[in-house]
């Protein structure tokens, strides 16, 4: 990693983090129309995964991957934008969260389905394959969607056509409250079907950039899928109205301690990287004015209710 990419990635993982306590916020108020599902301490799988990939390539993010949107260049004031439900949004208030796609940023919609993206993303690198096209597709799937139907038969689907696809495995601790060794046997990296399997420290940024160069290097020369498997911790609730009463708070300070976003900067700081000082206050300005305009943006006209939703 180049001191350009590093500064990059620092700076996606510190606006992820600043967003969604922005989010926090509008939540606490009451302002939001859904809840916050939060990716803390999970920011570097999402950002260095993503920071990895080539501009031609496409990703199906998570409802906690956010960070991967913000690297491909979806904005703040978008996220506002649909958190608040207003018209403006990227989906004029039919959706209160993440579940948005832009193609032509190589952003394809989340979903609540988990695992869904996967056959889906293997359908992508699919298209790829089929054109000659040396592209790659890229999502992300947790301890508990790993476990699903849809996990297995698309990433079997992309083993047996040994297709361009990273399927990164967030190993973070619990599938909403249950911990993976009580729903299944083994750990993540076993649930490859096949597909070449690498784990990394999620935590660590600079180990995770590395391993996604390494797994879109191997899809680009034919290989076929990668199954990137990141250790890291939930370190919030499902989302934001689940208190997280079921963690061992011995647990949540071992992993505090683990944090990404200092233990980057620490790594950088030992390369002489040193971050712009004011960065962090210039993107607390910045979240300031974009949530605030988004709170004076438009509701969606109840006539257009039906628009974009049933054929007519």
């Amino acid at each position: 990693m180049d001191r350009d990419t590093a500064l990059r990635l620092h700076e996606a993982m510190l606006l992820t983090r600043l967003t969604e306590e922005r989010l926090v916020k509008l939540f606490r108020q009451g302002r939001t129309l859904g809840s916050i599902y939060r990716s803390l301490g999970q920011e570097a799988t999402s950002c260095a995964t993503a920071m990895a990939l080539g501009p031609d390539d496409m990703i199906g993010p998570m409802i906690r991957n956010l960070g991967s949107m913000l690297v491909r260049g979806a904005t703040p004031l978008e996220i506002f934008l649909q958190y608040l439900g207003r018209a403006t949004g990227p989906t004029a208030g039919r959706e209160h969260n993440n579940h948005f796609g832009a193609v032509e940023r190589g952003i394809l919609a989340p979903t609540s389905m988990l695992g869904a993206l996967i056959p889906v993303m293997a359908g992508v690198a699919l298209s790829f394959r089929q054109k000659g096209e040396r592209r790659v597709a890229m999502t992300w799937i947790g301890d508990g969607g790993s476990s699903t139907g849809a996990f297995y038969e698309g990433l079997n689907f992309a083993v047996v056509q040994q297709l361009p696809l990273i399927v990164v495995g967030e190993s973070n601790g619990y599938a909403f409250s249950t911990p993976p060794e009580r729903q299944m046997a083994g750990r993540m990296s076993a649930r490859s079907q096949g597909a070449f399997t690498l784990t990394v420290d999620g935590n660590d940024a600079a180990e995770v950039y590395a391993a996604s160069l390494q797994a879109r290097q191997h899809c680009l020369e034919g290989k076929g899928p990668v199954f990137l498997v990141c250790e890291t911790f939930r370190m919030k609730g499902h989302a934001e109205h689940d208190d997280q009463r079921y963690v061992d708070p011995a647990l949540l300070a071992e992993w505090a301690a683990k944090d990404p976003l200092p233990r980057f900067e620490a790594w950088m700081s030992r390369k002489r990287w040193i971050p712009d000082p004011g960065l962090k206050a210039r993107l607390e300005d910045r979240l300031q004015q974009e949530a605030e305009a988004a709170l004076g943006a438009p509701w969606p006209d109840p006539a257009t209710l039906e628009r974009g939703v049933f054929s007519s």
